[in-house]
């Protein structure tokens, strides 16, 4: 964050002093979460459904905030925001525009809109990331290269939304290089109102697959949602566009930005070759590019992180950084981002690899070949992909044919529903040994009861599952309650 007034937050929101001079200066950071709060903060009284922000104002004070953003009057310093209407509505997601929390969020980003074209004046790099699958690991790699450039601002995990974007986007300072966001959507004009709080000059597009495809409704609807960023992008900028997906590759006729290709196909112009995976699911590849060649070898789990890694690699190259540099990053480079291919071995020798933030028919399939790829016994513990819509069922039934085929020795399915059941059916109807369980403490000692030193334990499903305390309990003997 700059420094600004108070009086200077009530201008650039369209808001209204309260109980304040205008001369309190911000000099921390913008907070909705008074525990946070640091001296010199900004505190942003959210109103919520469940929480209500402005009951905190007085912790946030005692905490050293200058002031606070507000709905509504308080008992402290505050710029008072008007509703939605009163505020530019192109910071407004179209869900989001009615209620006095759609008015906190619009004036967060408008704040938010003019701290970052301050900051892009003085050199700041705005790299903006999405795609159905990859966008956080993506992120936290090209955050981890484009550190070695200099200071670089990134959100943790997944804050990707109207409130996690320009919470983000509001760390960055006059020292900070480089800012890296993500970007989700969860209807049409989501990624074009993100881009408008923040504007990227390079935007990453990884692929179109069937996330969040109950609330689109096509695969084609989501393409037309995840190009808004390469529209979004000035004719100076650069757009990264995955070059195994035809629908991604295509977005080059949506941009006047100049277009890099990033993938395995020929034509790439960043790209892997050779890639190999060793028996931990770690990939090795030589990464091919314009500027020149280096051998690659990640420290993460998974194919799919090539991918991710030619992605971050293209991004690190625009930005200046040498490919040799960039190959040896790459090869340092660790999880940043929770329950994310994280990988625990145990003292006796039970490997347990947990992906159970999130889970959608491409990323599923990436799991488990990761897991295929890995020596010893595989068991694989599987929920639920939420937010597909009609396409559920089919989806789940061709996951369980896809445990069949990766050759898995033993599954543990979680969950009550349809979909769950069709997933359990088709594997067990393939011939795997498949076990169908209620919830996460019985996957967990039905996990236990059988697994071995060598063995290795995959655990994928949406993060509404909650199958992360499967891993908790298998690594730590706690969690699955």
């Amino acid at each position: 964050m700059i420094d600004l007034t108070l009086a200077d937050v009530a201008r650039l929101t369209g808001g209204r002093l309260h109980g304040a001079t205008g001369d309190e200066r911000v000099t921390g950071s913008v907070e909705f979460d008074s525990r946070a709060v640091t001296p010199g903060g900004l505190f942003v009284a959210l109103p919520g459904e469940r929480v209500d922000g402005h009951d905190f104002v007085a912790a946030a004070m005692a905490s050293g905030a200058a002031g606070v953003l507000a709905a509504r009057e308080v008992d402290a310093p505050a710029v008072i925001v008007p509703p939605v209407q009163a505020v530019s509505s192109s910071y407004v997601l179209a869900a989001d525009t009615e209620g006095a929390g759609a008015g906190v969020l619009a004036a967060l980003a408008a704040l938010t809109r003019h701290v970052v074209d301050t900051l892009v004046a003085d050199g700041l790099l705005v790299v903006g990331i999405t795609g159905s699958s990859g966008k956080t690991s993506t992120k936290d790699l090209t955050a981890h290269l484009l550190e070695g450039l200099g200071e670089t601002v990134a959100p943790p995990g997944s804050f990707n939304n109207e409130l996690g974007h320009p919470w983000t986007a509001l760390r960055a300072t006059r020292s900070t290089r480089h800012l890296v966001l993500e970007l989700s959507a969860r209807g049409p004009g989501h990624v074009a109102a993100l881009c408008r709080v923040a504007p990227p000059r390079v935007g990453v597009v990884l692929n179109v697959g069937s996330a969040h495809l109950g609330e689109f409704g096509s695969r084609e609807a989501i393409a037309q949602a995840k190009g808004e960023l390469v529209e979004a992008l000035p004719a100076d900028g650069v757009a990264v566009l995955g070059a195994d997906d035809p629908v991604v590759a295509a977005m080059s006729q949506r941009t006047d930005a100049r277009v890099v290709h990033a993938g395995r196909a020929p034509e790439a112009q960043v790209r892997a070759a050779d890639v190999v995976l060793d028996d931990a699911g770690r990939a090795s590849f030589r990464l091919i590019t314009p500027a020149g060649e280096a051998a690659v070898t990640l420290g993460l789990h998974g194919a799919h992180h090539v991918d991710n890694a030619l992605a971050a690699a293209a991004v690190a190259l625009e930005a200046g950084l040498d490919v040799a540099t960039i190959a040896a990053r790459l090869g340092s480079a660790a999880p940043r981002s929770r329950w994310r291919m994280e990988l625990t071995e145990r003292p006796d020798g039970v490997r347990v690899l947990n992906d159970a933030y999130n889970a959608n028919p491409e990323s599923m399939r990436a799991a488990l070949a990761t897991l295929g790829a890995m020596g010893g016994r595989h068991t694989a513990v599987l929920g639920v992909m939420a937010e597909l819509g009609d396409d559920a069922p089919e989806a789940h039934t061709e996951i369980g044919r896809e445990v069949a085929r990766t050759g898995v020795d033993r599954l543990v399915v979680v969950g009550d529903d349809d979909a769950v059941a069709r997933l359990h059916a088709a594997a067990a109807q393939a011939g795997v040994d498949a076990q169908l369980v209620p919830d996460a403490a019985a996957a967990a000692v039905a996990v236990a009861e059988r697994v071995g030193p060598g063995d290795v334990v995959l655990i994928k499903a949406s993060r509404a599952a909650g199958l992360e305390r499967v891993a908790e309990t298998l690594v730590h003997g706690t969690g699955a309650r």
